[in-house]
């Protein structure tokens, strides 16, 4: 009987998968997705990438298209299997099939790891597929594929070696989970934790665990060898980029405790758990009931999760108070690694900690099971609701927002060989001019030259000067590499509607046209064009478009 209910809890879990991933399939162009670090950047740069000649490029390797030169290895590995999806696929259903195979893997993993190896009795049959269900559709950052939501997965498969099992399919995981994950974006800080529990184990039980130590070897070498480019930009030092100017401690103290518990409360845009309105109250009932009936030997694993939580929103929060600053000073690697991601292990803690919670709470009493089962059950619901069609409603679709019609109209009017001219936007993502095939002195790219960052500089240097945030923004990061205005700020999204216009834009044109610049895409009049050596060519305009676009020529 049990079986029978699990078979059609499975197939329930499934065909809910099947309908919130529906909108992308059906709607493709027409459907609305995250904006930010994803259609202002990644879904632009695998196009970029797929078209320039350079997907299996060497390694000193660059791409003309974005900023007369960017590196080949700030795109990462061709090794990477997002990265021919793309490559061989129109963009929406790429990014479909993409976010389907993310979040299936997501399901299964985390279902193992709960029904072997946490839950393993048909009791909890309910609460293992729902949480899994519930962890496959957290809105997770989606060029970071399988980095976070297929750490369930890795962990089953390190657990079945770690307790003697030989099979081949845990090392099938170690092996093909490399090729959808990144290293930096989730799974070093998985492989460290990994290296923690072998120390450990090693220490209490007295034994090596070859096995062990063996799988966790072979997964760290299939992902240096998938991400041999990073690999070699690490230890081969070139000259600086972009990322030797990054300071991140900057936090005075109370505002890095604000920031501990804005996390743990609310979590982080890149690895978003929606776990505030019914996770944490499951979390928090639970630990007061494992305290209060001295339960911490019983449900120690949840015990574990529920402080490991806290600790990993603490070391987030301390990775930016700037009492860091005499070490990062001293080890300059730590300002260009990013070890503020161990956060990244969260959605695997927080919805491994939610099943054992909502364990805990079904075992007190007759009325608490049902409140148990309710809370997986509207955890689901609010993450329906998280569906990107619902959330980025508002926002352009994504044929709206690369409007390619548009850009299709200002390259026939401009006439020339997109390789013989350079342009730059101001108040539109440059990655909207690089999806459309217009080779850009501006861009979002977190790894470029330095020289370069300091070479663009001088041409806003005086918007800068006229705005202390835009200033520090790119002065202490420069990973949006703009057309900054001081009247705009960090506003990149103006759109058609929009009634403003530029009265006091100050560029260096010569400066401009000296890098090659020659147009100017700005989603706003320049009412003070002239002054900047700017001349309207024509204003350019579709339904299709969220933007209308004022092609100036620099002379």
């Amino acid at each position: 009987m049990n079986n029978v209910k699990e078979q059609r809890l499975l197939i329930l879990a499934i065909f809910i998968i099947a309908c919130y991933l529906s909108p992308l399939f059906l709607l493709q162009e027409n459907a609305h997705i995250r904006v930010h670090d994803n259609l202002d950047s990644n879904l632009a740069w695998y196009r970029v990438l797929a078209n320039s000649g350079e997907l299996l490029g060497p390694i000193n390797g660059t791409i003309p298209q974005i900023i007369n030169g960017l590196p080949r290895n700030a795109f990462g590995t061709e090794m990477s299997g997002i990265v021919w999806l793309y490559a061989l696929l129109p963009t929406m259903m790429a990014y479909a099939i993409s976010q389907a195979i993310t979040r299936i893997v997501a399901f299964i993993g985390m279902y193992l790891l709960l029904k072997k190896h946490l839950l393993p009795s048909q009791k909890w049959i309910f609460i293992n597929i729902g949480t899994a269900l519930a962890f496959a559709l957290t809105p997770f950052w989606p060029s970071g594929m399988l980095s976070t939501l297929g750490m369930p997965l890795a962990l089953w498969a390190f657990f079945n070696v770690r307790n003697g099992e030989k099979s081949l399919k845990n090392y099938t995981v170690f092996t093909l989970l490399p090729f959808y994950s990144s290293i930096v974006l989730g799974f070093f800080f998985f492989l460290f934790a990994m290296g923690v529990l072998w120390i450990r184990d090693a220490i209490r039980k007295k034994s090596w665990n070859l096995p062990f130590l063996s799988a966790l070897a072979y997964m760290t070498t299939v992902y240096l060898i998938v991400e041999y480019r990073l690999v070699f930009s690490f230890m081969y030092k070139g000259a600086p980029n972009s990322r030797d100017e990054y300071m991140h401690a900057t936090l005075p103290f109370w505002q890095t405790i604000r920031l501990v518990f804005k996390n743990y409360l609310l979590g982080h845009n890149h690895v978003m758990t929606v776990h505030t309105l019914f996770i944490l109250p499951a979390t928090l009932a639970a630990i007061y009931i494992v305290l209060s009936k001295g339960l911490w030997k019983k449900e120690r694993t949840f015990v574990f999760l529920f402080f490991l939580n806290f600790f990993l929103s603490v070391w987030y929060a301390f990775w930016f108070y700037k009492g860091w600053l005499p070490v990062t000073k001293r080890f300059h690697f730590l300002d260009t690694f990013n070890f503020a991601r161990f956060h990244f292990l969260r959605p695997l803690v927080i919805y491994a900690g939610f099943a054992l919670a909502a364990k805990i709470i079904f075992e007190q009493k007759a009325y608490l099971q049902r409140i148990a089962l309710g809370l997986i059950t509207a955890q689901i619901i609010l993450l329906c609701l998280f569906n990107e069609e619902i959330v980025y409603r508002d926002k352009p679709t994504v044929k709206e927002f690369y409007a390619e019609n548009l850009f299709t109209g200002i390259k026939n009017y401009i006439a020339e060989p997109t390789k013989e001219y350079r342009v730059a936007s101001i108040g539109i993502h440059p990655a909207i001019a690089q999806y459309n095939g217009f080779y850009t002195l501006d861009t979002y790219n977190n790894f470029y030259p330095l020289k370069y960052k300091h070479q663009f500089r001088q041409i806003i240097q005086k918007e800068l000067s006229k705005n202390k945030i835009v200033q520090n923004y790119f002065d202490h990061w420069g990973g949006r590499c703009y057309l900054f205005s001081a009247e705009l700020g960090k506003r990149y999204m103006i759109k058609k509607t929009s009634k403003k216009h530029l009265k006091h834009l100050q560029i260096d044109t010569a400066l401009f046209k000296k890098m090659g610049g020659k147009y100017i895409f700005s989603a706003l009049p320049i009412d003070n064009a002239t002054e900047n050596k700017l001349v309207l060519m024509k204003v350019f305009k579709s339904r299709s478009a969220a933007w209308n676009i004022y092609l100036y020529r620099a002379f």
